[in-house]
């Protein structure tokens, strides 16, 4: 008979999550330095992704149930007019590339 590497569980016994709150891990804001200045960033998980937004990195679409981020500039506190979502690569590669161009 093969062994069991985990222990099991009771049955009728759950973990109890009552005390947390849904991704509060995520919710938290970091501050990110880059060559524009201080951002302060939070990730977006894709179970909290309910809208769409326009990435300003790429100009696509940032579609519902996609993981990102959203930023702001960290001397803000984070007005909504400030904020802007980002896909996370997009973000990360925003020092090597220019800004996009908008077609009319």
């Amino acid at each position: 008979m093969p062994r069991r590497n985990r222990p099991q569980r009771p049955k009728g016994l759950t973990a109890d999550t009552s005390h947390r709150a849904a991704g509060t891990g995520f919710n938290i804001s970091r501050v990110e330095q880059g060559s524009d200045g201080d951002w302060m960033v939070r990730t977006v998980t894709a179970a909290q992704a309910t809208k769409i937004y326009r990435c300003p990195g790429c100009d696509h679409e940032i579609r519902t149930g996609v993981a990102h981020v959203v930023t702001w500039p960290s001397a803000e506190h984070g007005s909504v007019a400030d904020r802007r979502h980002w896909h996370t690569s997009c973000w990360n590669a925003r020092d090597r590339r220019g800004p996009t161009r908008r077609w009319s």
